[in-house]
């Protein structure tokens, strides 16, 4: 279905209810780069392959304003629903509801989300709801989230979340210790962005030693002339927001600190909505997730402890009438 004016100009493409053969979906991949006003495209129980999927991932790069995808009630045997993810993908929105994604699907999309190696930069709104995943699932999402710092919506609702579960995820919102493994992974960073600052200098020292002119790169291109003190400020705040941009990996981030001989991370803040509705999540968890609400004042941390106080004035009382009834 085209939802606009002629094939060419359409923004949005919707194949529902109806299943794709192969040389169906051969002609539509075919078709979709030429759809210069593409921005969405929905599969919704269109009987797609894992190996369909794989080729739409490739199309998909070929598709200049395509950000929005909506696979859904598209169930893959090989779950290749990660490959959406990757670290170079431009997909800012993807909703994968309804595809029996389990834990081991969740495993391939934590890791798509971000390593310590690599991480997706463009995606901001996932839709993992009535997937079926459970507590060691929930813990794959939670690895992912710990250094993906483009996310900003996730929803896990309608699975099958349980307190542990949940608990991890809350873990990485909040301030968390570096593993042994990321802790190493860091210390190659360092190393390897300290021996690339050195050879650069000697680059530079040799080119003048020779009386040529260094080679300027494309950030020294960027950056402004100074012939006075004040432009030399400003120069040197503008190298110093390059530094920071460079920082890909939140394992550089100079936000790092140590406490009790341990490095700690201050926690993923780029998530702002996550969706855990219609799990198994019991009430113990609210106290977790509440001291993860740094402003005290905010509206939700009052609905909350409210919500929590009449919970237990409830309980209170009904605790009161049964000793009573006893007595």
């Amino acid at each position: 279905m085209l939802e606009d004016e002629g094939p060419h100009s359409a923004k949005h493409i919707k194949i529902p209810g109806w299943k794709l053969n192969e040389q169906t979906f051969r002609a539509l991949l075919k078709v979709l780069p030429s759809v210069s006003q593409l921005q969405i495209l929905q599969f919704w129980q269109a009987g797609l392959t894992d190996q369909m999927v794989i080729s739409l991932t490739g199309t998909i790069s070929l598709c200049s304003g395509l950000r929005v995808v909506m696979l859904e009630g598209n169930p893959l045997p090989e779950q290749t629903y990660h490959h959406l993810l990757s670290a170079d993908s431009l997909l800012t929105h993807l909703s994968l509801r309804n595809n029996r994604i389990g834990d081991e699907g969740a495993r391939l999309i934590g890791s798509a989300l971000s390593t310590t190696a690599s991480a997706n930069k463009n995606l901001l709104f996932l839709n993992l709801s009535f997937n079926s995943i459970g507590d060691e699932g929930a813990s794959h999402i939670a690895q992912g989230l710990r250094f993906n710092r483009t996310l900003a919506i996730l929803s896990l609702s309608n699975n099958q979340i349980g307190d542990s579960g949940a608990a991890r995820l809350a873990e990485v919102l909040g301030e968390f210790v570096l593993t042994h493994e990321e802790v190493v992974e860091r210390r190659k960073m360092l190393l390897q962005r300290t021996q690339s600052d050195i050879s650069r200098k000697e680059d530079k020292r040799a080119a003048n030693k020779d009386g040529q002119k260094p080679h300027k790169n494309s950030q020294d291109m960027k950056r402004p002339h100074s012939k006075g003190g004040k432009s030399r400020g400003k120069e040197q705040e503008v190298s110093a927001l390059e530094e920071e941009e460079e920082i890909v990996n939140p394992l550089l981030a100079p936000s790092l600190y140590r406490r009790d001989g341990q490095l700690l991370v201050p926690g993923n803040s780029s998530l702002t909505s996550l969706n855990l509705a219609g799990n198994r999540i019991t009430e113990k968890l609210l106290p977790l997730f509440l001291a993860l609400l740094e402003v005290k004042e905010c509206e939700c941390y009052v609905k909350i402890s409210e919500l929590m106080a009449s919970t237990d004035e409830e309980n209170t009382s009904e605790q009161t009438r049964e000793d009573e009834q006893a007595e």
